[in-house]
């Protein structure tokens, strides 16, 4: 399997509001940078879907250390999920998210990374830029 590292950020101007997602897919000396938005969004949205369309974009099963600063993806990742598959998604936010993240993640073998936001790390500064950018566009065409 190939070992991929996925950066992944969101934003959402107003919370809820015009929303952006980021992801950085990189793969020994390449990177791929994934960009969207949605009209109206939260944050957690944005950082979820980030997320998963990262994982999306990979075309074959991989070892996909996923490197994030949001607590919310990260702790949803790996102490939440099988609470909330049990309990199949009832009283869960974002629960259709959430289940496209488990379909997007199954081939894959995902660990997790957290990291400070706004803390000087290249990528996670990139992919943060970019996800404001991305909610702008939605301001700008009012």
């Amino acid at each position: 399997m190939k070992c991929v590292t996925l950066f992944c950020d969101g934003s959402s101007l107003g919370n809820p509001g015009f929303g952006g997602w980021c992801a950085i897919l990189s793969y020994e000396k390449h990177e791929k940078v994934i960009r969207g938005g949605m009209e109206y969004a939260t944050n957690n949205q944005m950082e979820l879907m980030a997320l998963i369309m990262g994982l999306e974009a990979l075309r074959e099963p991989c070892e996909v250390l996923v490197v994030c600063d949001s607590k919310y993806v990260l702790d949803g990742i790996g102490k939440w999920i099988p609470n909330w598959i049990e309990k199949k998604f009832k009283d869960v936010k974002n629960p259709d998210l959430w289940q496209r993240y488990l379909n997007a993640s199954q081939p894959h073998k995902i660990k997790t990374q957290w990291i400070k936001g706004h803390n000087g790390h290249p990528q996670n500064t990139m992919c943060d830029a970019i996800a404001k950018e991305e909610a702008l566009k939605f301001k700008a065409n009012l």
